[in-house]
């Protein structure tokens, strides 16, 4: 009885010290350690710790054990934490738009392939639209676009678009892109249908068609046929298919009278356009400038060989007649009804020189020995003007 007073009063002595101490850093760990070894660690098994010799090293394991309690909770969330890091997703609407339309079309494509929400974003019309302009916007116009949708139209009337078409684009992104296409998703959303279904009328489509070679298109050809000297100055229309591996083009010229269509490979760029009016090469184009068509201003004329070919917009500038000494200050052309039209590209004396057009009556005017002229556009452009005059030939035509 007289032990377990003595063992009382030094615990009872022992707990006061401690209040008047700060505690240990491990002590604030202790609240880790379950119910259960508090329960028994009673009085009675104090009074028996303090009679064992291991007593102390009991108390010094305490700090070790909760460091190692605290490193495996510490380490589990951790874990926690990582498996919850931020996505692409998560990220404002804003911000993520922001991402998206700096992409590249390439990058785009290999985004498609990651999950469904990011598909249904980098499908989107508004995203393509400016890597539409900015590539194809040079030789892409109106009669392109309604090419293009005559196309999707008439492979839905048959049936085989939704099949053939997206397989086909799927076959050629897989092409280009074989690791992201072929790579297993870990999206259970996403089903493998859902996966390969793209828009087929959106504009990220009609942008692969042309990029592969596997969509045709009208655009019209400076200087066609590789240059040739009956068409130097000249810009004729033709079907245009791009070809990926010389990044260049090629022309399928519609065929004149009973010649057959003419076909040219490695166009480039440069040699490109878009129609610059919205009508089909066999049609007279309403000349609706004359009356605003001075000496020195650049124009382009229609021209065909005869009345079975199409038309070609032919380079040329506004001339001053006979009785006209070119003095600016007593030239008096503009007001005359008739306009002197100059291809100076030819010899003084060629028949291909010089040409006259009524100002008030302009119609198709011609023979089948010298040709016929159609209807005139003024160009108004420095930049269309500064084309022609790239294209001039380095020697004077007959």
């Amino acid at each position: 009885m007289l032990l377990y007073f003595i063992t009382c009063i030094s615990f009872f002595l022992f707990l006061k010290s401690l209040l008047l101490k700060p505690l240990p850093s491990w002590a604030t760990e202790m609240r880790l350690l379950p119910p259960l070894f508090s329960q028994e660690l009673s009085v009675r098994t104090i009074s028996k710790l303090f009679r064992n010799r291991f007593w102390l090293g009991f108390v010094c394991q305490i700090p070790a054990r909760m460091s190692l309690v605290r490193k495996s909770l510490t380490s589990r969330v951790e874990n926690v934490e990582e498996s919850h890091d931020m996505s692409v997703l998560d990220l404002p609407e804003l911000a993520l738009d922001c991402i998206l339309e700096r992409l590249p079309p390439s990058a785009l494509c290999q985004m498609v392939a990651v999950c469904r929400s990011l598909r249904e974003r980098c499908v989107n019309d508004h995203l393509w639209e400016r890597h539409m302009k900015q590539k194809w916007g040079s030789v892409i116009g109106p009669a392109a676009y309604r090419e293009w949708k005559w196309h999707v139209a008439s492979k839905r009337s048959v049936g085989g678009l939704k099949h053939g078409r997206q397989r086909g684009l799927m076959r050629f992104l897989s092409l280009r892109w074989p690791l992201q296409w072929t790579r297993p998703k870990v999206d259970a959303n996403n089903s493998p249908k859902q996966r390969s279904s793209l828009p087929v009328d959106s504009i990220m489509n009609w942008y692969l068609a042309i990029d592969s070679g596997n969509f045709c298109f009208p655009a019209q050809v400076y200087n066609r046929e590789n240059g040739h000297v009956g068409f130097m100055l000249s810009c004729y229309d033709a079907e245009i298919s791009y070809d990926p591996r010389t990044d260049t083009f090629q022309a399928r010229y519609p065929p004149h009278g009973r010649r057959a269509d003419a076909r040219e490979c490695g166009i480039p760029w440069e040699r490109l356009r878009a129609p610059p009016i919205d009508a089909s090469p066999h049609d007279l184009h309403v000349s609706e400038c004359l009356n605003d068509l001075y000496p020195g201003d650049h124009i382009e004329i229609q021209w065909r060989r005869n009345k079975e070919f199409p038309y070609g917009w032919w380079y040329g500038v506004v001339g001053h007649l006979e009785s006209c000494n070119g003095s600016e200050n007593y030239c008096r052309c503009h007001n005359s009804d008739t306009v002197v039209l100059e291809f100076n590209h030819y010899t003084p004396g060629s028949r291909w020189r010089q040409t006259t057009v009524s100002r008030k009556d302009h119609r198709e005017e011609g023979n089948e020995a010298d040709g016929f002229y159609g209807g005139i556009r003024k160009i108004k452009s420095e930049a269309e003007i500064a084309i022609w005059k790239r294209l001039w030939p380095s020697e004077v035509l007959d």
